[in-house]
């Protein structure tokens, strides 16, 4: 049965390539949602798939790329909607 995770990402996470990495790990992942910086200085990731692909993706996020230095994720879970065809950048 597939979910929804909505992780909320705080840290230096904007300006380090987190939403471009984050896209090309939950690809792989086959995962479906976005990312997308939110004025505050977080990252917002919506990720609908398994629930081993989702908590993948959140281990993956908890380190995110080289650059970033993740302080905490804050994370909520839900049915998918299957709104998405895939994932991507906002």
């Amino acid at each position: 049965m597939h979910k929804r995770w909505t992780m909320l990402v705080s840290g230096k996470v904007q300006g380090v390539y987190y939403r471009a990495s984050t896209e090309d790990v939950a690809r792989r992942l086959r995962l479906t949602g976005y990312a997308r910086n939110l004025p505050d200085g977080r990252v917002e990731v919506v990720a609908e798939g398994a629930h081993e692909d989702l908590q993948a993706l959140r281990d993956w996020c908890e380190e995110g790329p080289p650059a970033a230095a993740v302080d905490s994720i804050n994370a909520t879970e839900g049915p998918a909607t299957g709104e998405f065809t895939n994932f991507g950048v906002r």
